[in-house]
């Protein structure tokens, strides 16, 4: 028990005990040596307490200190205090500890911390069991030379964690693994890595049904358009027939271009090409698609204008980049009531090179914007089906931009029109030789 005036005791106790020893030396008369002889058996006696006391701390199995008086008991009931509390703290420290391992344990994932030079500090036992990882044998080893993936091991030393990657499993070829790490504390690193197998098998699945169903079904829908132009009938002889066959020559049309547009998006989807390989004339592409809108834009009677950096061009994928330019144009010319004003620009901005499509027309609302880029979405379903729309150019635009690291950008106000723009960022621009 520590008392705030226990100093003042063992003050009077030092004064009272060399006191004696003056009077002493007044008594033998020879104070000084009285006095110095006091002095050194005080120093003795600390020097016996340090001894005993460096015995205690190194030595000794007990936990409660020895028994002595004065100002050493205050010492040893301080030291054993700390003690008690700190042994209190590492008890609470171990029992966190012990809740987060059995935590961790129970997570579905794996999880492998890692330090500031690539060393694994810990991981759970599914990452034992799905990477192959070695407890405790492999703490302290590089991570990137356990897992050895080419892929993997890019993804590690790039340092851009936003987006996790798929990657097989290091011990299981026929498993696919989501691994995704975030930084934490000081320069640590936590991998996290999920399975996807399934996910991805019905992924796959679900493309190649899609590729498959739509490849298959344009040979029976050319046959059916093939005869419907044949049986051609006159509106004056036959009134009926005529709306029917030109309602069918319509609609076999409309689900040729939807065909068409699920072929593209699996082509994209699939692709495999590198964006940085090739240099895309974006100026001549945007010049051939002038000409295209103009001829679709006969019957509406828009003002379109483009305004194009003849200098800039870029890497990427030309099919994809014209197919996601050319659908943002063409649903501009479409959605914009006749005799509206649309603006087409590729310029060169502050990140990178930018393309917009702005049009005067109705608009979309807000609460429509999240989702416009879902396949088969459509904002009014009605006017949709008077153009002819697939409700997949959106889709397809996102994908493709995805494909080139950018993202499609959506301003609109209700009445007044549509900004749909995108950047490419400035490591694809080509400068000019």
């Amino acid at each position: 028990m520590y008392y705030p005036f226990s100093w003042l005791r063992s003050t009077a106790r030092l004064f009272l005990y060399l006191q004696i020893f003056a009077l002493i030396g007044w008594y033998l008369e020879d104070l000084l040596l009285a006095v110095c002889l006091g002095a050194v058996g005080l120093l003795l006696i600390n020097y016996w307490h340090l001894f005993r006391l460096n015995r205690w701390l190194w030595h000794s199995r007990k936990m409660s200190p020895p028994t002595v008086r004065g100002v050493w008991e205050h010492i040893y009931e301080g030291i054993y205090y700390l003690q008690r509390r700190n042994r209190n703290k590492r008890k609470e420290l171990g029992l966190l500890v012990k809740r987060f391992r059995e935590g961790s344990e129970a997570l579905p994932d794996a999880a492998v911390v890692v330090d500031a030079k690539a060393g694994i500090v810990w991981c759970n036992r599914l990452a034992r069991l799905e990477l192959g990882l070695k407890w405790p044998a492999d703490a302290g080893r590089r991570l990137d030379n356990l897992i050895r993936h080419p892929q993997f091991i890019e993804y590690f030393h790039a340092g851009d964690y936003h987006f996790p990657i798929e990657v097989p499993s290091p011990t299981n070829p026929n498993k696919t693994f989501e691994y995704r790490i975030m930084p934490y504390g000081d320069d640590h690193l936590l991998l996290i890595v999920r399975n996807v197998t399934r996910l991805s098998q019905l992924e796959e699945m679900r493309k190649d049904f899609v590729a498959n169903v739509s490849h298959e079904l344009r040979t029976p829908l050319t046959v059916i358009n093939g005869y419907l132009e044949i049986l051609s009938a006159d509106d004056e002889t036959d009134p009926f027939l005529h709306k029917a066959l030109k309602e069918m020559t319509s609609q076999t049309h409309r689900m040729q271009n939807l065909i068409e547009d699920l072929l593209v998006l699996s082509r994209i989807e699939a692709s495999s090409e590198r964006i940085y390989e090739k240099v895309v004339d974006m100026p001549t592409m945007l010049k051939q698609l002038q000409i295209e809108a103009q001829t679709l834009n006969r019957e509406k009677g828009h003002t379109i204008e483009f305004h194009v950096d003849q200098q800039l061009k870029v890497f990427g994928i030309e099919t994809e980049l014209r197919s996601a330019c050319s659908n943002l144009v063409f649903n501009a010319i479409h959605y914009t009531p006749a005799g509206g004003h649309i603006e087409v620009t590729w310029q060169r901005s502050v990140q990178g090179a930018r393309f917009a499509v702005i049009d005067n027309g109705d608009g979309i609302a807000q609460d429509h914007l999240a989702r416009i880029t879902e396949r088969f979405y459509r904002v009014d379903k009605a006017r949709s089906r008077k153009t002819g729309g697939s409700g997949l150019g959106l889709s397809i635009v996102k994908h493709v931009l995805s494909h080139h690291n950018s993202q499609l950008e959506i301003a609109s106000t209700v009445g007044e029109g549509c900004e749909f723009s995108f950047v490419l960022d400035s490591e694809l621009i080509q400068e000019p030789q």
